[in-house]
């Protein structure tokens, strides 16, 4: 069991059915929490209606909300999502909202100081006041975690690059790949494009999902490959969170690294099937998927 701490935004995610509850750090410590690990959400809410609503799902979720921020000047935050394509879903981010607000707080710095990994968003960075609380918890962080999430107009090339540069590891898809490097530097192929991205900002572990094509991850020079699952889409809401708290999971635990990526593909393919982005994701459901995908590939191979 590993201790973790996510720090940025918790929110609801505003559906053509309804509300759910959503933002890319508390979803995945949901899902590190799925997990076995120990995981505390450093974040912000409004004194509405939906923030108490957000606290009680918390808490049935048994994760140490002890560092969730309350404030009576800002709402909880909202998140109006478009669905029309559920392999792509689109999001219109409400700004100002309470978790643009994190104050930093003495129990907070020593959480993250005494935990194995801080994971954090990007997008939890476009307020001057919440980015000023995460430079104070990256100075005591042990294993530093940037889960990227390009969302429009709420990011900039110099922020951005602060958060790379503090980072130990970096977690981002093939589109925020292709356009951060085009900020710095014209390479043709997805290799390259990591390997000057991975030297640029001194990185040793970068992990790039593919969507249905499934991932890559570049570690100190080596690279690793899974292939996508194939499953039937409901919606992609979470699928990446849950890849990274899967592939977290097993990388600080020192699994082999061809096994945790292709393990978090399955979970993040599983998420998938289902409405929502914190479905629990079983261990059983988890190798019958690996399992399934092994017996199709030795085919595959057989055929060929």
């Amino acid at each position: 069991m590993k201790q973790f701490v996510c720090f940025g935004e918790m929110l609801w995610d505003m559906l053509p059915s309804g509300k759910i509850p959503g933002g890319a750090p508390m979803n995945v410590a949901i899902h590190l929490k799925h997990f076995g690990h120990q995981v505390s959400i450093i974040s912000r809410i409004g004194s509405d209606d939906l923030g108490k609503e957000l606290i009680d799902f918390v808490k049935s979720k048994a994760l140490n909300c002890q560092l969730i921020q309350q404030g009576n000047t800002h709402l909880t935050g909202v998140v109006k999502v478009n669905m029309d394509d559920k392999s792509n879903v689109t999001y219109k981010i409400v700004k100002p909202v309470a978790w643009d607000y994190i104050q930093s707080e003495p129990l907070a710095l020593d959480t993250v100081a005494q935990a194995d990994c801080l994971v954090f968003g990007s997008l939890s960075a476009r307020s001057p006041q919440s980015f000023e609380t995460l430079k104070e918890l990256l100075q005591v962080a042990k294993f530093k975690v940037l889960d990227v999430n390009l969302r429009p107009p709420y990011y900039d090339t110099t922020t951005l690059s602060y958060l790379m540069t503090q980072a130990d590891m970096v977690k981002l898809n093939h589109h925020e790949l292709a356009e951060i490097c085009s900020w710095f530097f014209v390479e043709n192929t997805l290799e390259e494009q990591i390997s000057r991205l991975a030297t640029h900002f001194q990185l040793k572990t970068i992990c790039v999902t593919l969507g249905a094509d499934g991932a890559v991850l570049y570690h100190q020079g080596l690279y690793y490959r899974s292939e996508g699952f194939p499953v039937e889409v409901c919606d992609t809401i979470g699928s990446g969170d849950s890849f990274l708290a899967s592939f977290l999971s097993s990388f600080l635990q020192n699994d082999n690294y061809e096994y945790a990526l292709q393990k978090a593909c399955a979970v993040g393919a599983l998420v998938a099937t289902h409405h929502g982005a914190t479905p629990f994701i079983s261990e059983e459901s988890i190798e019958k998927c690996l399992a399934e995908k092994a017996q199709t590939d030795k085919i595959n191979v057989t055929m060929s």
